[in-house]
């Protein structure tokens, strides 16, 4: 099994999810194909007992959106084994997974091969998970709306494979002892960049402290979009949002929570939202969960 080189990417003007058109040249006089790039990233794993969460990605095909009507209208842009601890991605980092030219036109449709996945926890126990029919007929990801790769230019596409919704645990996530097992459910999803930016900040404590590990979560309709997780400097980054309007809720333990609300994300730009968090002893105990009503705090930039 050949690993692929990651080569990590802050994509700090762009958000978690498919497609972006890019202005690169690609030197060819032809305007009859473009290039396309292809990322992978991951909405990150709420849990301190994984240690890794492995993948291998054996082939990734595409479909031209005029060629459905085809045979097989599937085109195979890589099928060398690539291996991602996807874990390493988060909080703005991206590894790369195709970049390659191919004919012009519109692309609604990925199938990504995934042929192993693998759990291992911080006391070093493996689990080896069974692959459903991704590994056969491909697991397949929309792209809506379609990217289009044009002549002379290139198209960025990145997927956001979600391993907390993609590694569904069995029995107790709290103790190693707890856990059964993992069952894999790959949910993986596509963001036409061209539509979509990214949502960064830092989240500190009032006395200015940074805060790891704080949940941060984007509410669409009350239903939660994506999560991140702060790092060791309180920062985060989601990329791949869909430009729209959210509200954004940041939570940790022994702190009230907190939710800015009507935070305004713009195609191809980054919206900066930062927190503070009150420990629970400063409002006493019992008083329930505080919100803030900041309306769209963070401003995009160019």
């Amino acid at each position: 099994m050949k690993k692929m080189n990651l080569k990590m990417l802050t994509l700090l003007t762009l958000v978690f999810a498919v497609v972006t058109i890019g202005c690169e040249q690609t030197g060819q006089d032809d305007l009859t194909s473009g290039k396309i790039k292809i990322l992978l990233t991951d909405a990150p794993f709420p849990t301190d007992l994984v240690a890794e969460a492995n993948v291998v990605i054996d082939k990734i095909e595409i479909r031209k959106k005029d060629s459905i009507n085809d045979g097989y209208p599937f085109i195979t842009l890589t099928d060398e084994d690539m291996a991602f601890n996807l874990l390493e991605l988060t909080n703005g980092v991206s590894a790369d997974l195709v970049d390659m030219e191919i004919e012009a036109g519109y692309y609604d449709l990925v199938r990504l091969y995934v042929s192993e996945a693998s759990i291992k926890l911080m006391d070093e126990t493996v689990y080896d998970l069974f692959v459903p029919s991704g590994a056969q007929t491909g697991i397949k990801i929309f792209i809506d709306p379609a990217v289009e790769v044009a002549g002379g230019l290139t198209a960025e596409l990145i997927l956001d494979f979600d391993v907390s919704k993609s590694f569904v645990v069995q029995g107790n996530p709290n103790t190693p002892a707890g856990i059964n097992g993992f069952i894999f459910k790959p949910v993986i999803k596509a963001s036409n960049v061209s539509t979509a930016g990214t949502l960064a900040g830092v989240v500190t404590d009032t006395s200015s402290v940074a805060l790891n590990g704080a949940e941060v979560s984007i509410l669409a309709a009350d239903t939660v979009y994506t999560t991140s997780f702060t790092d060791e400097a309180g920062a985060y980054m989601i990329i791949g949002v869909d430009a729209g309007t959210y509200d954004v809720a940041y939570a940790m333990e022994g702190f009230l929570s907190d939710t800015v609300r009507g935070v305004k994300i713009i195609a191809g730009n980054a919206t900066h939202v930062d927190v503070e968090l009150v420990p629970v002893e400063e409002e006493g105990e019992g008083e329930g969960e505080g919100e803030g009503e900041g309306e769209g705090e963070g401003e995009g930039e160019g």
